[in-house]
């Protein structure tokens, strides 16, 4: 093939005739460089050589962009290689990836937590579960709102959930000095709140550790330094719970109380150790008057059947069937939500000082105990996880169950001052003091 030596008015003039699908010329000064033409498309400079007894040609660029002594000078380090062993395609390749890769990292170090906290929110999970409780997954959310919201109770906004300022932290500094300034930061505000956002934001980072594409992004312990540690707040077990002598105090405030549903609610609670939740969720389809049981919504397994107590079957017949929960709310729920405010009006009457919703839990365990039921059958009732008990655990029926649950309910009745009839019609309650 013939070469001429490239100038600029050759090499802008070159065309390719229409009659062919491609034309060349090539360069007589550097060898191997060429000048490709289409009848349609732009001219470029190639290289041509020959390696391992094959051909091979690569494109280097348009002439608007390559000059002819930088194209003349490319085309000598392309056939240099050839000379040295090394394919110039390979090493090509290699220099794409790289600036992909280099792409990738930059754009991977600009990953902020925000970004990520979405898909966290959709396909984390806890440790041995296939999926977050939907309440711990809306706590998630509150935590990291950006606030700004009408209070649901009170006059305001709400304000930034702890976790928001972390949203804008990038994946790469999020590291112990980071996390200890945020967590000061917020523990000013309340130091149990802040310690609570901490524990679900390791969370996030043991899901990120999980995954290949952010493994090297985060430092997994960045949460566990000990300049955060040491000024956590102390981990201290709740134990409130009534002791036997409260029980009638408790249950006659209680009992006093104007907004009946809230009254019932509470006493229901320590007559079936129902985590508040599970027992506010409570639908009349899931209240067997017939067959004397209850399904209730369970935080280890999706529902677990329980008896319907004679008192608590009264009790519960004393609620008007206003909707599909038993304890009805006017409220957007449709079902009661908060009962706090109920509760502490009750334990004022009653002279305690202090007891949660779980202490009323924690009360019937307690209460079960001294009732003499076996605490197998007293965990089964009230949800806890099985496990090796004194006992022995075994999984009991609900009639299996019936007769040590009614015994609980006759311990705490007899306690609080109150007498009734089992035969009494549904719905009319007679206490005795």
């Amino acid at each position: 093939m013939a070469k001429i030596a490239f100038t600029a008015g050759r090499v802008s003039g070159f065309k390719c005739p229409p009659d062919k699908k491609q034309a060349f010329m090539w360069d007589v000064n550097a060898p191997g460089l060429g000048l490709r033409a289409t009848p349609g498309g732009r001219p470029a400079y190639v290289f041509q050589g020959v390696y391992q007894s094959k051909d091979l040609r690569i494109t280097i660029g348009s002439p608007a962009a390559w000059t002819i002594p930088a194209a003349q000078t490319k085309a000598r380090e392309l056939q240099r290689l050839i000379d040295e062993g090394k394919d110039p395609r390979n090493l090509k390749r290699d220099a794409i990836a790289a600036n992909i890769a280099k792409h990738a990292a930059l754009e991977a170090t600009a990953l902020t937590v925000g970004e990520l906290w979405p898909l966290y929110l959709q396909s984390g999970k806890p440790k041995r579960r296939d999926a977050w409780k939907p309440r711990y997954r809306a706590d998630l959310v509150a935590m990291a709102s950006p606030g700004g919201e009408t209070k649901k109770r009170g006059v305001g906004l709400t304000r930034p959930g702890p976790l928001h300022p972390l949203l804008a932290l990038p994946l790469v500094e999020v590291n112990e000095d980071s996390l200890k300034v945020w967590y000061d930061r917020e523990a000013l505000a309340s130091k149990h709140q802040a310690a609570r956002a901490l524990m679900m934001f390791r969370g996030f980072l043991r899901w990120c550790a999980g995954r290949p594409e952010y493994r090297s992004l985060i430092d997994r312990d960045a949460g566990k330094s000990a300049a955060i540690m040491e000024n956590l707040p102390p981990s201290t077990r709740r134990t409130d719970a009534l002791e036997a002598a409260q029980v009638a105090g408790w249950w006659s405030g209680v009992e006093q109380l104007t907004n009946r549903t809230a009254s019932v609610y509470l006493r229901a609670l320590l007559l079936t150790g129902a985590r508040r939740e599970e027992l506010a969720a409570l639908t009349w389809e899931n209240v067997d008057a017939h067959w004397r049981k209850l399904t209730i919504a369970d935080k280890v397994d999706s529902t677990r059947t329980i008896p319907l107590s004679p008192y608590m079957a009264q009790l519960l017949a004393t609620l008007p069937k206003t909707g599909p929960f038993v304890f009805a709310s006017t409220g957007k729920a449709g079902r009661i939500s908060d009962a706090r405010s109920s509760h502490a009006a009750a334990l004022q009457e009653a002279g305690i000082e202090h007891l949660t919703f779980h202490g009323l839990r924690r009360s019937f365990s307690l209460l079960g105990e001294a009732a003499g039921a076996p605490a197998g059958a007293i965990a089964q009732i009230m949800g806890h996880k099985p496990s090796a008990t004194a006992e022995g655990y075994r999984p009991r029926s609900v009639d299996a169950l019936r007769p040590f649950l009614a015994r609980i309910e006759e311990h705490i009745l007899d306690l609080a001052g109150v007498q009734f009839d089992s035969k009494t019609v549904p719905g009319v309650l007679r206490a005795v003091g």
